[in-house]
């Protein structure tokens, strides 16, 4: 590019992030599979260059790890999806019983507390039942969707299409990564390559440190809340304990739905307070283990999102690519946060922020005994005798 065309290169620049960005949005339902792959294989790729480093082959080291990573998927659908399923039935049980405790225990107790006649707002037998109609509806719902998925035949091939086709295009993905990762490095211009390598390095640090760190807390706390809110009495423990798991990506989200759930529950089905202090107990203990076992030995100090960062980044990228960007929204917000961190870098060494801090004068010491500011329209007083 000659001297007079450069000042195109920040347009071009411009131009083709635009463009990545609406070829991303028209091909999201497409790209989804593959999004899903490349995170897989991401996730993956530490094991098989270990594997790798002790004289195996690389299709080897990905046969490995991609059959122990099947063989893990087999053992969930195995034992957690019809245990699970198992909770959501006995989910749509509990309507009556819910129904029943707000009428007979709930608000009684709060026009008692409150000295409030809440019955003279509130009818708790016509809340009750809506409680159960709604209830008992919720359980056609799933039926409903399956059954319209099912009757259209075109959208159940696509279904089972991405299905199949995110093992099949994992497995390619780590036998290539390397390869694909060698030929986006060759494509960098060769001035910006050295800094888009170390932002690389310090990008897959943070989602290293993120994502697959975070991703086995909440794995890890949804198995202690589920096991122990089951130990505890409670029928749906195992569900509201992997859902307050699921949930804790974002910090004291998770324990907090998790509680407010697990103690609704508790007074529903036992109402003594000594259940109340079982559940209490298993979500105290999950918060310690979490805080001094699972974060440092699973996460450690490596650099993480923000909570708002987290839910921003979940709700932008829902809105902007659907359920495509969910799942690329954890990632990106942690590569954008490395490029504003070198943005900010870059602006601290530029010119315009150095000479903007060299205009500045120097703040008078304090206590010093320099000499005294001269007086407006005139000279400067004579010293006291």
């Amino acid at each position: 590019m000659t001297p007079s065309l450069l000042w195109l290169r920040p347009w071009l620049w411009l131009a083709g992030f635009v463009l990545l960005g609406g070829l991303l949005w028209a091909l999201g339902p497409v790209l989804t599979p593959f999004a899903v792959a490349a995170l897989l294989a991401w996730l993956a790729d530490p094991l098989v260059s270990a594997i790798e480093r002790r004289g195996r082959s690389r299709t080897a080291a990905v046969f490995l790890v991609f059959l122990l990573m099947s063989l893990a998927v087999v053992l969930v659908l195995l034992l957690l999806v019809p245990t699970l399923q198992r909770q959501a039935l006995r989910a749509l049980e509990w309507g009556p019983k819910l129904g029943g405790w707000i009428t007979d225990t709930a608000v009684p107790w709060l026009e008692t507390r409150l000295d409030l006649p809440l019955s003279a707002y509130i009818d708790p037998s016509e809340l009750g039942r809506l409680l159960k109609e709604h209830w008992s509806q919720a359980g056609g719902v799933a039926a409903n969707v399956i059954g319209g998925l099912s009757k259209s035949g075109m959208a159940l091939m696509a279904f089972l299409a991405n299905l199949l086709l995110v093992p099949l295009v994992t497995f390619y993905f780590m036998r290539d990564w390397r390869d694909m990762l060698g030929f986006v490095h060759d494509l960098l211009p060769r001035p910006l390559e050295p800094t888009v390598v170390r932002l690389a390095k310090e990008s897959d640090a943070v989602l290293s440190g993120f994502l697959r760190g975070q991703l086995s807390v909440m794995l890890a706390l949804g198995v202690i809340y589920g096991l122990g809110l089951s130990l505890a009495g409670l029928d749906l423990g195992f569900l509201i304990g992997m859902l307050a798991g699921l949930l804790s990506f974002v910090p004291y989200l998770g324990t907090a739905v998790g509680l407010g759930m697990a103690l609704i529950a508790t007074l529903v089905e036992h109402g003594d307070p000594f259940h109340l202090v079982l559940v209490a107990s298993v979500f105290g203990i999950g918060q310690l283990v979490e805080s001094f076992v699972l974060t440092p030995w699973l996460v450690g100090d490596r650099i993480g999102l923000s909570p708002v960062a987290v839910i921003f980044a979940v709700m932008a990228g829902g809105q902007l690519f659907g359920f495509l960007g969910i799942l690329l929204a954890l990632p990106v917000a942690a590569v954008i946060r490395v490029l504003a961190r070198y943005a900010h870098d870059r602006y601290r060494e530029s010119l315009l922020y150095q000479e903007a801090v060299d205009a500045v004068p120097p703040a008078p010491e304090q206590g010093g005994a320099g000499p005294r500011p001269a007086p407006p329209g005139g000279d400067a007083a004579p010293p006291v005798a």
